[in-house]
């Protein structure tokens, strides 16, 4: 009797390793950032296929923020030119990542996107969660790309092909970074009303498809602005971000009190009172254009200034700096006991970390960079540490070195940073100019915005 052809092995099938590894991948996704907070996960549906759509802003480490929202996996795809090492192929297949062509990577190249399409179609047909970052391209900023059409393709497509009163549905994911490049920051995730494909294709009748397309485009478009703070002017991005900082804090005390729940320093209430003084600002420069470029052209000044100075923004917002000061320095002297010998278990990690970092001059690369090399050499180190410490010491001493040098990693982070701070904290104290901008800033700010 012939064999049984055994069938082949899809991207989405359970895998007990890669499910082994997810913990793993999870735990520390957690804590490469001071805080990471979900919003809205329970607006994801469950009685369909969901293709979801973030945000696209910081290379992978958006996709490791979807990926760790909950325990089952999560197909994804990547840019195609990743996978061209075949080393980086099976890694990334291992994962559950697919390629995908770009424009930019030729037009006979986009073709090939046809056989990725069938493959997401049968990962959606599976009811596995399928991730794909519609701008097509990553860029740092608080703001959004033009949509690709990819996403609708395979969306329709799909559709077509669920059984009869199944329906798909395209999540907008917003992703906000406390900071884009910095290590240990913090990430608001949040998720928007979901797009449902198959009445949306009901409502629209007999309406060509590329119009159906072009109007989906534009719904999810809307709907991811409104999970992200959304500056739309690239020519006043960063004196408009730079607003939002110096004011936030004024706007918080007011949100606070309207919002008693809300605490003043959470990552929401930061994240509404910077929306807000985005709104206030578009507002000011319809009503008001002159107005508004007397501040905008105030905040771009103070921008440069800042920057030449190396001033942390952080720093230029704080009310009282000397005291702010005073006090990192109070936390810092009492914890170098334990963050000098952070540092030095760490320095190979590190001095690996900055050396892979000269290769990529893209900075939204540098945190991907950070997390894939901690994920790989620091349970290798581990190991060595362990073997080393149980070779030279007593086993008592040994185990209580080795569970201290753990955490080393964040450790190590959050001590950089915050000497980091303390330095441009010193700087602002010292640099009279610049403390009067800021406050001219405020007055100016409040003088054309009520």
């Amino acid at each position: 009797m012939a064999k049984k052809n055994k069938r082949e092995k899809k991207i989405q099938d359970a895998d007990g390793l890669y499910s082994f590894l997810k913990h793993y991948v999870d735990f520390l996704i957690k804590h490469s950032y001071k805080e990471i907070k979900y919003i809205g996960l329970e607006k994801i549906p469950t009685d369909g296929a969901v293709i979801i759509a973030p945000n696209h802003t910081n290379a992978l480490m958006d996709a490791l923020v979807v990926l760790s929202r909950q325990k089952a996996p999560t197909v994804f795809v990547a840019r195609a030119d990743l996978f061209k090492i075949p080393i980086l192929k099976k890694i990334f297949t291992f994962l559950k990542i697919m390629p995908i062509m770009r424009i930019r990577d030729g037009v006979s190249e986009v073709k090939k996107n046809d056989e990725i399409i069938q493959k997401s179609i049968d990962v959606l047909l599976d009811h596995v969660p399928f991730c794909i970052l519609p701008e097509g391209t990553h860029r740092a900023m608080h703001s959004l790309l033009p949509l690709g059409k990819g996403i609708f393709r395979i969306a329709l497509q799909t559709q077509e092909l669920l059984p009869e009163g199944t329906p798909l549905y395209i999540v907008p994911f917003g992703i906000e970074y406390g900071n884009f490049f910095r290590f240990r920051s913090t990430v608001l995730a949040q998720v928007g009303d979901p797009i449902n494909v198959k009445e949306f294709m009901a409502s629209r009748g007999d309406t060509p498809v590329p119009v159906v397309m072009n109007e989906m485009k534009e719904i999810l478009a809307q709907r991811m602005k409104e999970m992200i703070v959304y500056i739309p002017d690239d020519e006043h991005y960063d004196a408009t971000y730079e607003l939002c900082a110096v004011m936030n804090n004024q706007y918080a005390k007011r949100y606070a009190k309207e919002h008693p729940s809300e605490k003043r320093r959470s990552l929401t209430t930061r994240y509404a009172c910077n929306k807000a003084i985005v709104q206030d600002i578009t507002e000011l420069r319809e009503q008001n254009p002159e107005g508004a470029e007397k501040l905008l052209s105030l905040a771009s000044k103070f921008h440069d200034k800042r920057e030449k100075a190396q001033i942390s923004l952080s720093s230029a917002v704080v009310k009282k700096p000397l005291y702010s000061n005073l006090l990192k320095n109070i936390i810092f002297l009492v914890t170098l006991p334990y963050t000098i010998p952070a540092g030095i278990v760490t320095l190979p990690l590190t001095g690996i970390t900055e050396l892979l970092l000269t290769k990529f001059k893209d900075k939204a690369f540098h945190n991907s960079v950070r997390f894939v090399a901690t994920l790989l050499l620091w349970p290798l180190l581990m190991i060595i540490y362990a073997i080393l410490a149980f070779c030279l010491l007593p086993w008592e001493w040994a185990l209580a070195a080795w569970l201290l040098s753990i955490p080393a990693p964040i450790i190590s982070q959050d001590a950089y940073r915050l000497l980091r701070i303390m330095i441009s904290d010193v700087k602002f104290t010292y640099n009279g100019k610049m403390r009067r901008m800021v406050k001219e800033l405020r007055k100016t700010y409040n003088q054309y915005v009520k």
